[in-house]
């Protein structure tokens, strides 16, 4: 149950022109959901573009979460006395419980047996946590000092601009027993927001994958890949919108003057949009209960054992529906005549059509949902193509995380030389906290390449292939970090960021299609030209899961890793070395990846 892109080219052989036997299935599913005591009709029906959009607008309403919690929680943690290595620790502790749960989670969701349905339930208990964790992660500081903590109080200071700063303010600062923040004055806030960012950086990264799975089960397969082209989209405008909101100076406004300063102002105004467009997706359709499913055969999502069902039942024959009368008279007057006649030797043909990218979020009733001990089995025993694979996306998302984690902090510090643990109206603390609002603007550029490039990505592979475009993602963005880290400035922070836009798009489409190609044609081996048949059984949504839980991996080496790193080289250009290094590293190891 992994959110992935979808193959346009493939989806294109399942529009119901061309396969009536689906169309016949979608109208006969659908006169039968709306003879229910509630109406279901509207799953096996086409979308408005209107009704995608109010199901895409969850993956809007989490990348502004993710954009306000990349932005400011590093800074934050530094600026109540936590040091770069204990920071980037502090990091691993979310991928740490995601890497266990997620897979629960989804199975879960699969089993979930709540009359509000599957995927909704678990949407809303990860939505639920996003919320607290968008009120713990600005206001911990303050809950900390009303539980008793001591030091600076950073949100009475001035960060607008730095000219306003007498140079008396800056003396008495300066002369102030205090020089820096500490653990020990936050205790409480360290606590408090620590727990803040790993509730929203978990639910936000597991929220995704029910969210998608809800966006499929509402669409007929032949708009799957249109649903899951509106839902990048609208996570990549998300993105761009939230990180557009960091990089405005608030505290120069009323509405931030009335908030509290540009940390509360944003938290806030991200908190609003999310609870709205969580309102606005989960109110959008009903879903069919698991205990109907289960006991009704024609309200279960169509699969390919549906379809072979069908098949055999009549004789192997796909029917099609006249257009001239309504569905409940064709039912009754069993107005249907077979236009074609398959052979048995035709259904692998079928079943291989039906194994597209974007199936692999649905769950079909012949594979058994995940378990924990089958989803780490499957970890350790992995035929080369499928272990190449994921050791190419580790390096991926191992140099990818290093951009998006402690980007803004790279900015403040090596681009703007500020401090973020100087004294409040310090003009070190001034420029890091500009610096930071200036990161925001490139990781909206970001975030808006992202969109573009997912848009285009299937285009270039039939231009180029899957390998150089597979490999090219990576190299320019190991390009694009080693020059931003050589000549940190303004106008790099801008222009380099697109590569890891182009890096974070490809990390969404091409290992998971890879994915689905080794299971469409069973090829996970090939030797001297020939496709070598695989002994060990391999459940699809398994591998899906490995190649994605890649990311949790990712992030906790890289917490680990990168603190340490900084402080040896003593300049938090460390980072973008260590994004370089990973990404051609990742390039490496595409080399080797099987492509079919």
């Amino acid at each position: 149950m992994v959110g992935v892109a979808a193959d346009p080219s493939q989806a294109a052989q399942l529009s119901s022109a061309k396969n009536p036997m689906i169309k016949y299935l979608l109208k006969q599913r659908e006169s039968h959901a709306r003879a229910q005591d509630a109406d279901y009709s509207h799953v096996f029906r086409r979308k408005t573009r209107f009704e995608l959009f109010r199901l895409s607008a969850i993956a809007m309403a989490i990348e502004f979460a993710y954009a306000a919690e990349t932005s400011f929680v590093s800074p934050i943690l530094l600026q109540i006395g936590i040091d770069h290595k204990h920071m980037t620790m502090a990091w691993g502790l979310s991928p740490l419980i995601g890497f266990f749960v997620s897979p629960l989670l989804g199975s879960i969701s699969d089993r979930c047996k709540l009359r509000w349905g599957r995927r909704r339930p678990i949407i809303t208990l990860l939505s639920l946590g996003i919320f607290l964790g968008l009120i713990l992660v600005p206001y911990g500081k303050e809950l900390g000092v009303w539980l008793g903590d001591v030091g600076y109080n950073y949100s009475t200071a001035n960060y607008g601009n730095e000219s306003s700063v007498s140079a008396a303010a800056l003396l008495s600062s300066e002369a102030a027993p205090e020089s820096g923040a500490s653990p020990g004055n936050y205790k409480f806030a360290v606590i408090l927001t620590i727990l803040g960012m790993v509730l929203l950086d978990f639910d936000a990264d597991t929220c995704q994958t029910p969210a998608r799975t809800y966006l499929l089960d509402m669409c007929v397969p032949e708009e799957q890949p249109k649903a899951l082209t509106t839902f990048t989209l609208f996570a990549g405008f998300g993105g761009t919108i939230g990180y557009a909101i960091g990089g405005i100076d608030w505290e120069t406004t009323h509405i931030g003057n009335v908030l509290g300063g540009n940390i509360p102002t944003v938290f806030t105004l991200v908190t609003i949009i999310f609870v709205i467009c969580y309102l606005v997706t989960v109110t959008t359709f009903r879903e069919i209960p698991l205990e109907l499913i289960e006991r009704d055969e024609l309200l279960r999502p169509l699969s390919c054992s549906a379809i072979k069902k069908e098949l055999k039942k009549n004789n192997n024959a796909i029917y099609y529906i006249q257009e001239n009368s309504t569905l409940d008279e064709q039912m009754k007057a069993a107005a249907v005549e077979p236009i074609a006649s398959y052979q048995n030797s035709r259904l692998p043909a079928i079943s291989d059509k039906l194994k597209r990218p974007q199936d692999l979020e649905l769950q079909v009733d012949d594979e058994a949902p995940i378990s924990l001990r089958g989803y780490l089995k499957s970890i350790f025993i992995m035929p080369y193509s499928m272990r190449m694979l994921a050791l190419t996306n580790l390096f991926c998302w191992m140099g990818h995380v290093t951009y998006c984690l402690y980007f803004t902090d790279f900015v403040g510090e090596a681009v703007f030389h500020g401090d973020p643990t100087a004294p409040p109206n310090s003009a070190p603390l001034l420029l890091y906290e500009e610096g930071v609002r200036f990161g925001c603007w490139g990781m909206s550029i970001y975030a808006f390449s992202c969109s573009i490039y997912s848009m285009s990505v299937t285009k270039l592979m039939k231009w180029f292939g899957t390998k150089v475009v597979y490999i090219s993602g990576m190299v320019y963005y190991g390009i694009g970090m080693l020059i931003l880290g050589l000549w940190p400035t303004k106008w790099g922070v801008l222009v380099f960021s697109t590569s890891a836009g182009i890096l974070y798009g490809t990390l969404f489409t091409m290992p998971f299609i890879l994915v689905a190609n080794y299971h469409a044609k069973n090829c996970f081996r090939v030797h001297n030209g020939e496709t070598v048949p695989l002994k060990q059984a391999r459940g699809l949504g398994t591998d899906v899961a490995i190649i994605s839980s890649m990311v949790f991996i990712a992030q906790l080496i890289v917490s680990l890793s990168v603190g340490p790193l900084v402080a040896w080289m003593e300049t938090t250009c460390a980072i973008l070395y260590a994004s370089t290094f990973l990404s051609f590293a990742a390039a490496i190891a595409a080399m080797f990846v099987l492509y079919v």
